[in-house]
């Protein structure tokens, strides 16, 4: 059987769209379907996959998996993506909702430019002393749709971040799902630049939309910026995030970037079996 489908970037975070509104794969396979299409050099290779089904509540809603197929509640440039491919398939107009296991999330496409809104953050610490390889470390995190880490370093180029990345995902402190990772440079006036190293990918990847969105939160809870922050990510693109924070609470948050149509294609048996 050929699956159609398309691949699209969001500032260098790619992924596999497929319109899943009439079931093509077995819910008890998605796991291992994305496992394996995800697979760089022998399949079609991304850092996730999503499933855009129908909703009963929403215009559409999505199955997000991570490159090792476990299932995430949400991913800032996969939403960006979602909409976009659903926007271009027809199955909604320019602005539109979308069901996520991390809530319902608004979009607006125009053009490749994708504006998308956040679920509300939640579960803030800022500074905590903690010992990663026997130093000791000051991070901050936050939930925005997924579990962040963020550490404000003076050069990005001489971080490992795979390697403490690895470490801080797996830190007994944010057991037992572990984190993402984000190491984050402080720029001029409300400018960042970022490496993040994504749990369920397990590597660094070029952009990350909820690290983006929780390193400009955990900043902004700081004073070092203000609304809006432009985040520089390892792609090179630059995402901007918007946001209004009231009484120590953040009302609201947004981030915008580009979104890349790389090809639509079918993919044959051989690619999952």
């Amino acid at each position: 059987m050929k699956i159609p489908f398309m691949k699209i970037s969001g500032s260098g975070n790619d992924f596999i769209l497929i319109d899943h509104r009439k079931p093509i794969i077995d819910v008890n396979r998605m796991q291992e379907f994305a496992r394996k299409v995800c697979q760089r050099r022998i399949s079609v290779g991304a850092d996730g996959l999503i499933f855009i089904e129908p909703s009963e509540k929403a215009d559409f809603k999505w199955r997000f998996f991570n490159a090792d197929g476990s299932e995430a509640e949400m991913c800032g440039n996969g939403g960006r993506c979602a909409a976009r491919f659903a926007h271009l398939q027809g199955i909604t107009g320019p602005a539109l909702t979308f069901e996520t296991l991390a809530g319902t999330l608004s979009a607006q496409v125009n053009g490749k430019r994708v504006k998308l809104e956040m679920t509300k953050p939640h579960s803030l610490k800022l500074d905590e002393s903690l010992a990663i390889d026997g130093e000791l470390h000051m991070l901050s995190s936050i939930n925005t749709g997924v579990p962040h880490a963020v550490r404000f370093v003076e050069d990005l180029e001489t971080v490992d971040v795979v390697r403490t990345g690895r470490l801080i995902r797996h830190h007994p402190h944010f057991a037992p799902n572990g984190t993402n990772a984000n190491f984050v440079r402080l720029g001029k006036g409300s400018q960042l630049s970022i490496r993040t190293y994504e749990r369920g990918v397990e590597d660094e990847t070029l952009a990350c939309g909820t690290g983006t969105v929780a390193s400009a939160l955990v900043a902004a809870f700081k004073n070092m910026v203000t609304s809006p922050v432009s985040v520089k990510t390892r792609g090179g693109e630059l995402l901007t995030v918007y946001f209004k924070i009231e009484k120590e609470e953040v009302k609201s948050v947004f981030f915008e970037g580009d979104v890349h149509i790389i090809y639509e294609a079918e993919m044959w048996e051989e690619a999952y079996e």
